[in-house]
């Protein structure tokens, strides 16, 4: 190993000591630093080996950050575009699913507070709810105040 490839992963584990990455998100900032696509990936495989980079890990510490204020399926979308691979993504998601119409409820009592009064208001307060990925079930269930069935069976990944 010369000094380029030390350089590499002293560049990878300082990215890794800030947060989780994914495989593919870290690929993508180490690029511009490694001297051929294969020192890339063998550094990459070699942290995965050692268990220094986890797709899991990586998905998991993003539902936990970000969880409490978006629904499932823009977390879902969230992870896509960080190259989290779909079923990986939707297994750290599903737990979220139990809790949906009561963060999104909690996001709406933080931005509003106060049910619609009229039309627009509301297409605003289902705008915004919908922006972080709630369902519609969820958000009318936050929106109208109603707190029976709190939970949601939807599938987090829909139509992107």
């Amino acid at each position: 190993m010369g000094f380029t490839t030390l350089s590499l992963k002293g560049r990878a584990l300082r990215l890794l000591s800030q947060r989780e990455h994914s495989r593919s998100e870290l690929a993508t900032k180490l690029a511009p630093h490694a001297e051929s696509p294969e020192e890339l990936a063998a550094l990459l495989d070699l942290l995965v080996e050692q268990d220094w980079l986890s797709d899991q890990r990586a998905a998991q510490s993003l539902v936990h950050r970000r969880g409490p204020r978006l629904g499932a399926a823009r977390l879902v979308r969230e992870l896509r575009t960080r190259g989290v691979a779909d079923e990986l993504a939707r297994e750290a998601t599903a737990p979220l699913l139990a809790t949906e119409v009561q963060r999104a409820r909690e996001v709406w009592q933080r931005k509003f507070g106060q049910v619609p009064l009229d039309m627009k208001e509301r297409s605003r307060q289902v705008r915004f709810l919908m922006a972080r990925g709630f369902t519609m079930h969820a958000i009318q269930k936050a929106i109208g105040g109603d707190t029976d069935g709190d939970t949601n069976d939807e599938d987090p990944g829909g139509a992107t």
